[in-house]
């Protein structure tokens, strides 16, 4: 295979993702309407992911606290994602499965909503956060790959790519971000 033929293939699984996400636009607008619901109750929305997925994290976050398409009021939206000396000292201390569920713990209260992302369903630290959302009773959005993993079954919301390939997961999970952020901001300020 030569490397444009192999280029054009990568293009083609990311445009086969992008057309299934169409297929998920009810569930998207149904995660919206709850981050909405949850900001309009004085909630708070927290992140979490490993890797490409904390970038994510972070992503999100910063579309909602910050800006979008346009100047509004930041939205409290926070990454579990940005301390390293939170995330290094639980990590030693308690190991790292515990790095998002420690510190949710302590700040996430009833009434707030957590948005953990996995490619694979299964991280361990995105898994225990979601099950410490579940004890607090915290809503919970789970963005993972074809199967769910462990996430499909814990989280209330499961937004699945239909692939295997890590990277054509993130590209699916960067649109999906990208329409849920844009929608919560049209719903919340016209």
């Amino acid at each position: 295979m030569t490397h444009s033929n192999w280029l054009n293939a990568q293009i083609e699984e990311s445009t086969q993702v992008h057309q299934a996400i169409r297929d998920m636009i009810p569930l998207l607008e149904e995660i919206a309407h709850q981050i909405v619901q949850t900001f309009q109750n004085n909630g708070r929305v927290f992140f979490c992911g490993n890797g490409g997925s904390a970038a994510d994290a972070q992503h999100w976050a910063a579309e909602l606290s910050g800006r979008f398409f346009k100047d509004r009021p930041s939205l409290p939206a926070i990454a579990l994602t940005v301390n390293t000396s939170e995330i290094t000292a639980i990590g030693n201390d308690y190991g790292y499965e515990y790095v998002f569920s420690r510190p949710l713990s302590g700040l996430g209260q009833e009434g707030d909503l957590l948005v953990g992302i996995s490619t694979s369903g299964n991280s361990a630290n995105v898994v225990e956060a979601v099950k410490m959302a579940k004890n607090k009773k915290i809503q919970t959005v789970a963005f993972t790959g074809e199967t769910g993993g462990a996430l499909f079954h814990l989280a209330d919301w499961c937004v699945r790519m239909p692939s295997q390939n890590v990277a054509r997961i993130q590209e699916g999970h960067e649109l999906c971000g990208h329409l849920i952020c844009g929608l919560v901001e049209q719903l919340m300020f016209g």
